[in-house]
């Protein structure tokens, strides 16, 4: 197991000695640097940084949610949570008639709405280009936005999707996960709401302890406010 982890700076020295670097590190000499803000963690014979400052790279077809950011007159540009920009072309929300000097494209979406999204195109040259074409994609009009580490959403779904339908069934949420970690939860509850971002701000601060599950739970089946 892990032992020594500490908090690291680009540029800090995180251990000297015979260590094979292996994530967010270099070496140079005897000594192994970090080139990210992160945790450190020395392992028997290897050494790495775990990220906190992970941003999601897009894969084609992933789920996304983004926010519109701006438009031209051809498409919108949502933040994704990346260093890319997803481009929304315009013929994909009015359709094949879409007419940029008739059509008003603020008249569908404006900056600061939030859309479900999936990435069509991306290459790493450009910016990924995203529908809203298929079912369930759109924009998104009501819920609550809750940012996590795009690392942790596997963690967050759970095995063949576990721990996401344990916290919807016990708060009667509808829990929308982009793989950028942007999820959306919208309940009529507001005791349901509240417990359903507790619990995925829970895995997302937690995703490394094996009973997660157990503690989640546990948070959960607790009745009124905790």
């Amino acid at each position: 197991m892990a032992d020594k982890r500490k908090y690291v700076i680009p540029g800090d020295v995180v251990t000297t000695g015979p260590f094979r670097p292996e994530q967010n590190v270099v070496l140079v000499g005897d000594k192994i640097i970090s080139t990210t803000i992160g945790i450190s963690e020395i392992y028997d014979d290897s050494v790495k940084v775990l990220s906190l400052t992970a941003k999601y790279l897009p894969k084609i077809d992933d789920l996304v949610i983004g926010r519109v950011i701006s438009h031209t007159s051809l498409s919108w540009e949502l933040d994704i949570n990346s260093c890319y920009v997803g481009f929304l072309p315009a013929q994909d929300v009015f359709g094949r008639d879409f007419s940029a000097h008739a059509d008003e494209l603020s008249s569908k979406l404006k900056t600061g709405d939030l859309v479900a999204a999936r990435i069509a195109n991306f290459d790493r040259t450009r910016d990924p280009l995203v529908t809203i074409s298929d079912r369930d994609l759109g924009k998104i009009d009501s819920g609550d936005l809750v940012k996590i580490s795009p690392s942790k959403v596997p963690r967050l779904i759970g095995k063949k999707g576990s721990m996401i339908q344990m916290i919807e069934m016990s708060t009667d949420a509808a829990i929308t996960i982009g793989q950028n970690g942007w999820v959306v939860v919208s309940c009529e509850s507001p005791e349901g709401l509240l417990k359903a971002k507790k619990a995925i701000e829970m895995v997302n601060d937690k995703a490394h302890i094996a009973n997660l599950t157990d503690q989640v739970k546990e948070m959960l089946d607790k009745k009124g406010e905790s």
